[in-house]
């Protein structure tokens, strides 16, 4: 005979990660980005060049979020074309961890990147327009990282009816 499951508590349930915290993520890393090109500048004389190293690791690391929320949605929900095979809640409690992180880390280089590309408008040097691009392209990338760490963020939940969820 199986012990009833006791009832959930709404106050204690899991919620998905807020806009609050993304915007203020977004918010903090976009004032550091744009200080940073003056700070560097003033104490060093130039400002970091941005290499297609960073933006091209943040895309990759978006794709490869992307894929891990692939796989766990379909662990998680094998009506969906899935195997079938069941994720341990430990691996699902690890995701999930791993997904928020990355989603605030995420908003947090993205806007980083975004106020270090808005330092350089209206600034007539030589390479002003190469670290505006680049940095553009590293926001996008910091972007689809929170984008595929919501994905993976959701691709954890389960139905309400598994007793074991």
């Amino acid at each position: 005979m199986s012990e009833p499951t006791p009832p959930r508590d709404p106050h204690r349930a899991l919620r998905p990660t807020s806009a609050g915290v993304l915007t203020a993520a977004l918010v903090v890393g976009l004032v550091v980005g744009w200080l940073s090109h003056r700070v560097w500048d003033s104490w060093f004389g130039h400002a970091p060049v941005v290499t297609w190293a960073q933006p091209v690791a943040l895309v990759g690391l978006a794709a490869l979020l992307g894929l891990v929320a692939w796989a766990t949605y379909r662990s998680t929900h094998p009506r969906a074309g899935g195997s079938g095979g069941r994720l341990e809640p430990h691996q699902a409690v690890n995701r999930l961890v791993l997904a928020r992180a990355c989603a605030i880390v995420g908003a947090l280089v993205g806007g980083f990147y975004l106020g270090y590309a808005v330092s350089w408008l209206w600034v007539d040097v030589e390479l002003a327009h190469q670290r505006l691009i680049r940095s553009l392209v590293a926001a996008v990338g910091g972007g689809l990282i929170v984008l595929a760490s919501l994905l993976l963020e959701r691709a954890c939940r389960v139905t309400g009816d598994d007793p074991e969820a």
